[in-house]
């Protein structure tokens, strides 16, 4: 590998696969969790996780910035061009429940925009990387999205309540509606073919979708809000307003649809 972030991504490929060892050894063992507010659950395993990536990743990279879901945010990150952002695990409450629907997952950032991410499943063992401009990967075999350009019949990652509440049911006739807890392993899902579009209508976190935004787009898809804006990372907010993932064919008539949103139903 002789991209500009070949070092980089070594760095975090290392830390990323020693961070499975460790969710495993705290899967299914009763682990031990709490609400950080009501509805937001954390347990000692993404604690353990959060000190792994930061020790090992700040070390090798202490002119770097750092952005996860379980460090205090440190806004010294925004006078960094490039900062990791971390998602410890992404799915917690499927992890307390036993259940193999989280991931864990990194990426780099530069500038504003993912130039390295790594989504990974440690229970089942599914390893999606990308590098920006080499394309993605699922466990080191390269990974494009589907064709399907019409929303008959669409698998889609999504809410049919919220599908219904918008009026949108007669736009997806026969769609095939599904739930994953985690964002990020949503996102990636789309980019291995497994669904067609992941469509998150509420707020979410950078942590939540910058590695799996740049394994989709090296896939051949997209990430967008619902007003067709690219995300931006590390920003002052940490916040995207709602997140919007498909492939490059389906995305027109997803985004005609979905130019509703936000109107009463």
């Amino acid at each position: 590998m002789t991209t500009p972030f070949a070092s980089d991504f070594a760095l975090l490929d290392h830390a990323m696969r020693e961070a499975g060892d460790i969710a495993r050894r705290y899967f299914r063992r009763n682990v031990k969790n709490w609400e950080k507010k009501p509805g937001d659950p954390v347990s000692e395993a993404d604690l353990a996780l959060d000190t792994h990536f930061r020790e090992k990743l700040t070390a090798a990279r202490p002119d770097y910035g750092w952005l996860s879901e379980e460090t205090a945010d440190d806004l010294s990150r925004l006078e960094k061009s490039r900062v990791w952002v971390v998602d410890p695990i992404d799915g917690t409450r499927s992890f307390i429940a036993g259940k193999p629907e989280f991931t864990i997952a990194a990426a780099l950032v530069e500038h504003g925009r993912p130039v390295i991410g790594i989504v990974y499943n440690p229970i089942l063992e599914e390893y999606y990387t990308a590098i920006k401009g080499e394309g993605a990967e699922l466990n080191g075999e390269p990974i494009t999205c589907g064709l399907k350009s019409d929303l008959k019949n669409t698998r889609l990652i999504a809410s049919r309540k919220a599908f219904g509440w918008h009026g949108w049911l007669e736009e997806v006739e026969g769609a095939n509606f599904s739930h994953v807890n985690s964002i990020a392993y949503r996102i990636v899902k789309v980019a291995s073919c497994q669904a067609d579009a992941s469509l998150s209508l509420t707020e979410k976190s950078d942590w939540d979708v910058a590695a799996a935004d740049l394994i989709l787009a090296e896939a051949g898809g997209i990430t967008t809000t619902t007003s067709g804006d690219l995300l931006i990372y590390n920003r002052k907010s940490v916040n995207q307003k709602n997140v919007i993932s498909t492939t490059a064919a389906l995305y027109p008539q997803l985004m005609e649809m979905l130019q509703s949103f936000g109107r009463p139903a």
